[in-house]
């Protein structure tokens, strides 16, 4: 069981690491598409339709999910919801101030931060390897966001990034509490679709510039396309497997397993760029593996690989 969730976990990474530039690539198109619409109305945007769309999926692919919902299952869904709308709206504003490769390394600041949390919460130190651990994982996000050490500067990207790790932290606990133990993982996934849409669709009203602004992403190809790879693979697919399978092992194994997901991210990211700006029509260059990304994404992995050798017991 725990060999099947570490793999299942793994592909999880695969479809969040594509997330990353295939996110980027939809937010250039929707500044090509609505270029006065502002800041906050693509990001909302971006994501509300996504996750509704999932939540349809949910309900046409298994309609016994809305049936006889627990208050726990409502509970945690509307938990995890929240964490990842506050997440994922950092996330995504800040993938237009920095690189996709970039943002999803500054992401897994959430693995330092569980067992530091952990520890914490038990009132004990979590010991000298975690310690060194994070030492390294400051170093690579110091070295990522290319941190101004004259006037103590990160980017907004960086900022907005690192700060959307608290919340996917909180996302990655949830998962993990002993009272949510019993839930049914499609009953809660569709509570947390519905949730993130459902919020970001009423801020994406509050944020509009007109009305014409919902419907004109809707006659673009690419859009449609973009937003169609977004619902089927990044969202409906990774938080199913997701909400499904992390329960069966603990909180800090798993922010250590999504570790992988910038590595994915990053190669992802070094010729999808050109294929989406050709397909949307957009400025959207290959990354490339420069020694920022190598020497800050390296020490960041290899903290997170140091944390994997002895995985703590399940609190």
């Amino acid at each position: 069981m725990r060999t099947r969730a570490l793999l299942f976990l793994v592909l999880t990474n695969f479809f969040w690491g594509l997330s990353f530039p295939l996110g980027k690539g939809l937010m250039l198109l929707h500044t090509r598409l609505l270029p006065d619409a502002g800041e906050w109305f693509p990001v909302m945007y971006a994501m509300a339709p996504r996750f509704l769309l999932a939540a349809g999926l949910i309900l046409a692919l298994r309609p016994w999910a809305a049936w006889r919902m627990t208050r726990r299952e409502l509970q945690q869904g509307l938990l995890l919801g929240m964490f990842t709308t506050l997440g994922m709206l950092l996330q995504i504003d800040g993938l237009r101030f920095t690189s996709a490769s970039t943002s999803a390394f500054l992401t897994q600041f959430s693995a330092i931060l569980i067992p530091v949390w952990l520890a914490w919460r038990g009132r004990r130190s979590p010991g000298a390897r975690v310690w060194v651990c994070c030492l390294m994982v400051l170093a690579g996000v110091a070295i990522l966001g290319r941190f101004d050490w004259s006037s103590w500067e990160f980017g907004r990207g960086e900022w907005e990034t690192l700060l959307s790790s608290l919340f996917f932290t909180g996302q990655i606990l949830s998962l993990d509490r002993e009272e949510f133990a019993g839930n049914r993982p499609e009953k809660i996934t569709l509570v947390m679709f519905a949730t993130v849409g459902l919020a970001c669709g009423g801020l994406a009203v509050v944020t509009a510039p007109n009305g014409q602004a919902f419907l004109l992403p809707w006659s673009s190809p690419a859009w449609l396309g973009a937003t169609a790879l977004l619902t089927l693979f990044c969202t409906y697919g990774a938080f199913s497997l997701m909400t499904a399978w992390q329960p069966k092992i603990t909180a800090t194994e798993a922010g250590l397993i999504y570790c992988i997901e910038p590595v994915f991210a990053s190669a992802l990211a070094l010729f999808l760029p050109a294929w989406l700006a050709r397909w949307a029509q957009v400025d959207y260059a290959n990354e490339k593996a420069t020694w920022t990304l190598l020497v800050g994404g390296g020490l960041i992995t290899l903290a997170n690989g140091l944390l994997q050798l002895r995985p703590p017991a399940k609190p």
